[in-house]
């Protein structure tokens, strides 16, 4: 027999505040036909004074329990993928921790920008399959509107808040591809193509948190390629191939990079769960979010194949490939 982490429950959490394209025709010369044509967004959520990203983790984190019928006794890890913690330390994981009550386990954050659920969700399954752990909670959790540069409309206007939670469990499975949970990783990344999307600010160098800058055309291109080569691998390593895939739950960055993947794998968009709509750019918070709203909406049943493939900062991208 082999040891999977099956998904149990999945929850997600928007902030109230919608902000529609229209909002940024007020302060900057864009257009809500200019954002939507080149990203897909149509608006996106943006956390109130005083709402931080811990605490959008917290309810995620919630519903997933909830959805997934435990009690926070019953988890041993929390795992929060985020590149705007509430400080600099400690963890937003352990602030995750304090605000379920979970007095025993362990937590901690992983820090990989938008692929970052990608990486946590590795990391969770490393756990389980090691025997480390035989409950987690992964969190995709994001404030990216407190690092906006206002007066930049390449780039305010694609980033959102908001959190997401998976809660995944140890099961003892056949050992095929055939079944429930995570089947396979790919992780890649290189330090060659940072300035393609970074932060201008950090502890070590300007004592600021700093504002968010990106090259978008050099990214793109990067983008298209490095994500149907990850999901493509996973998909390898678990042993199907893309036309098994049910659903391709990406990053939630941009609408052309999202029909440029599912093209450059042969796949129809009515296999993808998209989301960049009503979202935005959320960062690390991107793929949870989308499957629990495909879930939701029931879109992804038990069952399904999905791959997610996520690529941000570092440059860093990957892939999961897991069976609902």
């Amino acid at each position: 027999m082999t040891i999977r982490a099956v998904v149990r429950g999945v929850g997600h959490y928007l902030p109230k505040r919608v902000v529609e394209n229209a909002e940024f025709e007020e302060t900057l010369d864009t257009s809500d036909e200019w954002i939507r044509s080149r990203s897909g967004i149509e608006r996106r959520h943006f956390a109130a004074e005083g709402e931080t990203t811990s605490q959008l983790a917290t309810i995620a984190a919630r519903h997933a329990l909830q959805n997934a019928g435990l009690d926070i006794s019953d988890i041993d890890a929390i795992v929060v993928a985020t590149s705007t913690p509430d400080l600099t330390f400690p963890s937003v994981a352990t602030m995750v921790q304090n605000e379920l009550n979970m007095e025993q386990g362990f937590a901690y954050d992983v820090q990989a920008v938008c692929a970052g659920f990608v990486y946590a969700l590795t990391n969770a399954n490393a756990l389980i399959v090691s025997g480390q752990a035989k409950r987690v909670i992964v969190i995709g959790a994001e404030t990216f509107s407190r690092i906006m540069d206002w007066t930049d409309r390449s780039t305010c206007v694609l980033f959102g808040d908001g959190a997401g939670a998976l809660v995944l469990e140890a099961q003892e499975c056949a050992g095929t591809s055939d079944d429930r949970g995570i089947l396979a990783c790919d992780l890649n990344s290189d330090g060659r193509y940072r300035q393609m999307l970074y932060v201008d600010g950090g502890v070590s160098t300007t004592g600021t948190s700093g504002k968010l800058r990106m090259q978008g055309n050099p990214l793109f291109r990067q983008a298209v390629e490095k994500l149907t080569s990850t999901a493509h691998k996973a998909l390898e390593k678990a042993g199907v191939a893309e036309t098994d895939v049910d659903w391709i739950v990406p990053h939630q960055a941009n609408i052309r990079i999202i029909q440029g993947t599912a093209r450059k794998m042969g796949l129809p968009m009515d296999k993808v769960i998209v989301t960049v709509q009503d979202h935005g750019n959320t960062s690390a918070a991107s793929i949870p979010l989308a499957l629990s709203v495909g879930h939701e909406n029931g879109q992804i049943k038990q069952g399904d194949l999905l791959v997610t493939e996520a690529i941000g900062g570092g440059l860093a991208w990957g892939a999961v490939a897991l069976r609902w």
